[in-house]
């Protein structure tokens, strides 16, 4: 180190060891399988895909790689992982392939993480970007957000088969959709004045990525296996992780995913997708730069959103969410969640308290009244 000089080292889990894409990539990536793991655990949950994993194991069984099937009871929590933990040591597993969708994807990475073994994720919807990250949100049993978990390496294999993901439903990639724009109306909060090179140029591929889920969302979700529906689905999946790999923290999540984390407290909301939940987050959002932050370009993209979430089959309002018939005291349990001590909601650069971020939850059901 030269002398006189401050050197602030910086670790960066910014992408898997190695990305397979395209049609067949599943197929393509069993060799490389084996050489990661001959006893991999086979992780998923959802029961519809439970058929395309059954397939996934005859496939690596059939190549020579003993995978033993495992499945989530409920999201991401303390309760599967500990029972999966004690059941992949039990089974000399020396690997994780996660199969499913983004709460799946998570488990799998934190339970890899935490066994010191390989993780292996392969999304079956375009939903997030959580094959791609080194991060992992834990839930209750019930399905609320309970924190968030740094990890020190992003997945040894990601494997985005295009045939895989087009099975999914068409609302995942609205979800995707929403999550992954995000993005830009957090990072760009969030990163401030930073000078770091890396931030900056995440921050700009953020907003290139919010454009082009503005110009070709809807086409991609009316012509599913398109150049467009590629094009955004990897976006969503895929670009959208390698942005908060590239910028690292300073590209936090804010206010949106907050106001998810809120929502999950509520059992009315545990039937909505991530993105969903996410990109009514984004309008809120926008709502306290606009109120509090005194900032009208906020409220130009609210108006601007607002009907791209709609033409999407998104959520904008409460009654949209499901909490039509909410209480007032619910919505306030929202409020004091995303509000919490230490809540993402807090890198907005002003101050928000529970009573304000509950005058712009209510004052974003503008979404339906305009509608």
């Amino acid at each position: 180190m030269l002398s006189g000089m401050q050197t602030l080292i910086q670790g960066h889990a910014i992408a898997p060891a190695t990305v397979l894409r395209g049609p067949g990539a599943w197929q393509e990536a069993i060799t490389a399988i084996g050489t990661i793991g001959k006893r991999p655990l086979l992780l998923g949950r959802s029961a519809a895909t439970g058929r395309l994993r059954q397939q996934l194991a005859i496939d690596l069984l059939q190549a020579g790689i003993n995978c033993q099937p495992a499945e989530l009871e409920h999201d991401c929590c303390e309760d599967d992982l500990g029972r999966l933990a004690d059941f992949a040591k039990a089974q000399n597993i020396d690997a994780v392939v996660a199969a499913g969708g983004g709460k799946v994807l998570d488990a799998g990475k934190l339970l890899a993480f935490r066994l010191n073994l390989p993780c292996i994720t392969v999304p079956t919807s375009a939903a997030t970007c959580a094959g791609w990250t080194a991060l992992a949100n834990i839930y209750s049993p019930e399905g609320a957000f309970e924190k968030d978990v740094a990890l020190k390496r992003c997945p040894e294999l990601l494997i985005f088969d295009h045939q895989l993901v087009q099975q999914a439903p068409a609302r995942t990639l609205a979800s995707g959709i929403a999550d992954a724009m995000a993005k830009w109306y957090e990072a760009s909060v969030s990163s401030g004045s930073s000078t770091d090179g890396l931030v900056q140029q995440a921050v700009q591929q953020a907003r290139v990525l919010r454009d082009q889920l503005l110009l070709e969302g809807q086409q991609a979700l009316e012509n599913p296996g398109s150049d467009a529906w590629i094009r955004v689905a990897e976006a969503s999946a895929l670009t959208a992780g390698l942005i908060g790999g590239l910028g690292g923290a300073r590209c936090r999540t804010v206010a949106a995913h907050a106001v998810h984390n809120g929502l999950t407290q509520l059992a009315a909301c545990h039937g909505l997708l991530h993105g969903e939940k996410v990109g009514f987050g984004v309008l809120v959002q926008l709502r306290l730069e606009e109120q509090l932050g005194d900032n009208q370009l906020a409220g130009q993209a609210r108006r601007q959103l607002t009907p791209f979430f709609r033409q999407l089959g998104l959520p904008v309002c409460l009654e949209e969410l499901g909490l039509a018939q909410a209480s007032l005291q619910e919505l306030k349990q929202v409020c004091a969640f995303a509000c919490r001590e230490g809540s993402d909601l807090h890198h907005l650069p002003f101050e928000v308290a529970a009573d304000d971020l509950l005058a712009a939850l209510v004052s974003s059901n503008v979404g339906c009244l305009t509608h």
